[in-house]
């Protein structure tokens, strides 16, 4: 709203009273005034001015003085409403500056969990790589102690069969020195028969199937390491499996409680959304009744010289209302001061009755119109 400045009245624009001397007027039922005494010679001033004039002077003084005391008044609210202004931008400046400063703590205290998820999954991997190995170390422990089992196995079956064997060669030692006392004693043969001796070819068949014995064994022994390579390998899938499945019923419990987490936060979210929303509709609703209230108020205090009220916002409408309050309280300060002056002019000359009313109804108008070029001009 532009601030108009303040006129100052000027004494020489105001019409001059031309004031006579005279001889005091004395009744005669008064005693004499003592102070007449000492200064016989003192003199009243009289106008010789019509009351007319007077109080056209006295109702344009009147104007001027109210034209001058409204325009202080918004001079006034101007300044109340710069302060006001002032005071809500900075507020603003320091939300604004606590906004930034939260934001910036949300920011660092989300770089804070990313660091604290980074450095968990670290861990986390770090605790299974150690679990592997830790896993992979007891699988070979328990496989080299099953092969010390089978080699100690093997070697108690290998000392067995060689007691057997020993047992069997001292046993059969007597055929074989039977066999050699019937050789020394036959009669010597020539050197090309003795292929054609009847020990030689038993002999032979007797390392025919010894080999065949020891080729048997070794296919069995082949056959024995085959069966336990795959058993442990049985064992082993076994083993890897029931840890493969500790490991997945681990995860399926964690994605479950995440689950579990993540369903629990969409809740809370799901219920603050209905909050928010409530809240945002009571809002709603405050401010539908408040531009009702408005409009209402614009309608009951309507000024021609804002325009139509259809295309009105509501800060003119505020405006208007303003304006309008001012301006009742205004006019009736007013009344109740020239009522407050007739009364008494009443009481002191009722002679002057007529013109006193005609003066409060002139500036009565002249203060209407005064008030509409001001807002107009505002």
């Amino acid at each position: 709203m532009a601030t108009t400045p303040v006129p100052v009245l000027d004494g020489d624009s105001c019409p001059k009273l031309q004031m006579e001397k005279r001889v005091k007027n004395v009744f005669v039922t008064q005693p004499e005034d003592p102070r007449g005494r000492k200064k016989e010679k003192m003199c009243v001033p009289a106008t010789t001015e019509t009351s007319s004039k007077l109080l056209e002077a006295g109702v344009k003084a009147l104007k001027r003085t109210l034209i001058a005391r409204k325009q202080a008044e918004l001079h006034e609210l101007d300044v109340q409403l710069a302060l006001k202004t002032q005071d809500f931008r900075s507020c603003m400046e320091a939300l604004a500056s606590r906004r930034s400063e939260l934001e910036t703590q949300q920011r660092q205290s989300k770089e804070e969990e990313m660091k604290f998820e980074k450095f968990v999954a670290e861990k986390e991997e770090k605790r299974q790589r150690a679990l592997k190995q830790c896993e992979a170390t007891l699988e070979q422990n328990i496989l080299k102690q099953r092969r010390i089992e089978d080699l100690t196995e093997q070697l108690t079956k290998l000392e067995t069969r060689r007691h057997i064997l020993k047992q069997r060669t001292d046993k059969n030692k007597i055929y074989e020195d039977y066999l050699m006392k019937t050789l020394d004693r036959l009669p010597s043969l020539p050197r090309h028969n003795s292929s054609e001796s009847l020990a030689v070819p038993i002999i032979r068949r007797h390392e025919t199937l010894s080999v065949t014995h020891q080729g048997l064994l070794q296919r069995l022994r082949r056959m024995e390491a085959e069966v336990e390579r795959q058993w442990r390998q049985l064992q082993n899938m076994k083993q890897q499996h029931s840890i493969a499945t500790l490991m997945s019923s681990k995860e399926l419990s964690e994605l479950h409680s995440e689950l579990e987490s993540l369903r629990e936060k969409n809740r809370q979210v799901e219920v603050n959304l209905l909050m928010k929303r409530g809240a945002s509709r009571e809002k709603v609703e405050e401010v539908g009744k408040l531009l009702m209230a408005v409009n209402n108020l614009a309608q009951e205090c309507y000024i021609p010289e804002f325009g139509p009220l259809e295309g009105m916002s509501v800060l003119t409408m505020m405006d208007m209302v303003k304006e309008f309050v001012l301006d009742k309280a205004d006019t009736e300060r007013r009344l109740r001061r020239l009522d407050s002056c007739s009364t008494a002019t009443l009481t002191d000359k009722p002679w002057r009755k007529s013109p006193k009313s005609i003066g409060s109804k002139t500036q009565i108008k002249s203060s209407s119109k005064a008030s509409k070029i001001s807002d107009s001009s505002n």
